[in-house]
């Protein structure tokens, strides 16, 4: 599947870092999506903010299904940086 994007943002600070990315044409749905990992004194987070709309006709289609679809990928951030950060300790 093809879904272009951009970096929109990035966020770089002592305790704070991370990206946005913003959908350009081609992609299946419209809107953007931010990863941001964090320090605090209770722990390191990570968290995705996105929000989007169907841009393509395949896309409104879906409906549910494209949501599970956006879940499942957004499952594979998360589990990608959690064995990422397992290597690391």
């Amino acid at each position: 599947m093809v879904a272009p994007c951009r970096i929109v943002s990035v966020i770089d600070e002592v305790d704070r870092f991370g990206f946005a990315c913003g959908t350009l044409p081609g992609h299946p749905e419209r809107g953007e999506e931010a990863f941001v990992v964090e320090r605090r004194t209770d722990g390191t987070f990570f968290s995705i903010t996105a929000f989007s709309r169907p841009a393509e006709p395949l896309a409104r289609l879906a409906g549910p299904i494209g949501r599970a679809i956006q879940l499942a990928i957004n499952r594979g951030f998360v589990n990608a940086l959690a064995r990422c950060a397992q290597s690391r300790v």
